[in-house]
């Protein structure tokens, strides 16, 4: 039964297993989930970020698709484990845009572009599992949203920027801790954990327990997919290991900072208490030797109230 439950990761299978026509409904079902309409793939698009180096942790897959209306988008899915990991996404969009459209062609040929990037890794602050972003125009001094209009084969079109420009998801995936409702829950739990229910209804979910089951791949996929397996633990120790190495060494640095900061602030301290002392010891010969309390006070610069106390 242990064998039946144990599926692979999706983040290898979408590397390998799901790179095969026969398996799309896997890929279909979780475009479908996320972006909220029927998603049909047409083909993998091949471009030179689709490596299957033993190494490539950074890869990306792009998907051309359909729509619920008919139109080609094209998805790019990928696996961030980098530092600039916005830069590396702002770069993998930009180079989806440009591969697939050829020289030449007019610009209403470029297609809508979705980034999904699944993180397995903490980004920063956030307390949701899911980000979405995406480009919009708005009124700095009215606030309403630009609407751009162009001709299109005599028709007047009416089109948001939102319409045109990409569309960014972040999947937080260490982040999902709830039980799982929805299809899309269901999806990050599985993306999280590996488990499928099995009585799944969602879409690709199902197709995933027949397709991704650990024991249905070959011994030779088994040990590639152990191999990528113990390569991202080795790498979590290292960046866990790093992590830890950073906050000790800041906090022996915060330390040797806070006593340096220590002894100037107790000589800037001590400076200033001189300098009253001496305030006061002026202002009290003067006071001995019969000067005003006004002439005292433009002296020293000590208050009235001050020089009376002497």
């Amino acid at each position: 039964m242990e064998q039946e439950d144990r599926y692979i990761r999706f983040d290898w299978a979408v590397k390998r297993l799901l790179r095969q026509k026969a398996n799309f409904g896997v890929l279909e079902g979780f475009l479908t989930v996320l972006l909220g309409e029927k998603v049909k793939i047409i083909e993998l698009l091949e471009s030179e970020s689709n490596q299957m180096a033993i190494d490539d942790k950074f890869n990306r897959v792009d998907i051309k698709a359909k729509d619920s209306k008919g139109e080609i988008i094209i998805v790019e899915i990928q696996n961030t484990r980098e530092l600039y990991y916005l830069e590396r996404i702002l770069y993998g969009v930009a180079k989806a845009i440009t591969e697939h459209i050829s020289l030449g062609n007019r610009y209403c040929e470029v297609k809508k572009i979705y980034s999904i990037s699944i993180l397995y890794f903490d980004i920063g602050k956030g307390n949701d599992y899911l980000y979405h972003g995406q480009n919009s125009f708005t009124g700095v001094h009215t606030g309403d949203r630009l609407e751009v209009t162009t001709r299109e084969k005599d028709v007047i079109v009416h089109k948001l920027p939102a319409e045109i420009f990409p569309e960014y998801f972040l999947i937080r995936v260490n982040e999902f801790n709830k039980v799982a409702v929805t299809p899309l829950e269901e999806w990050i739990e599985y993306l999280k954990t590996g488990i499928i229910r099995s009585d799944t209804k969602a879409p690709g979910l199902e197709e995933a327990r027949e397709k991704l089951a650990y024991f249905n791949m070959s011994k030779e996929e088994r040990y590639a997919y152990d191999e990528h397996i113990n390569a991202m633990m080795i790498q979590n120790d290292v960046l866990d290991g790093a992590k830890l190495e950073g906050r000790i060494e800041g906090r022996m640095e915060g330390r040797i900072e806070g006593l340096a900061e220590g002894r100037e602030e107790g000589r800037e301290e001590g400076r200033e208490e001189g300098e009253r002392n001496k305030q006061l010891e002026v202002a009290r010969n003067l006071k001995d030797i019969g000067l005003s309390v006004e002439m005292i006070m433009k002296g020293t610069g000590l208050s009235k109230e001050e020089i009376e106390k002497l």
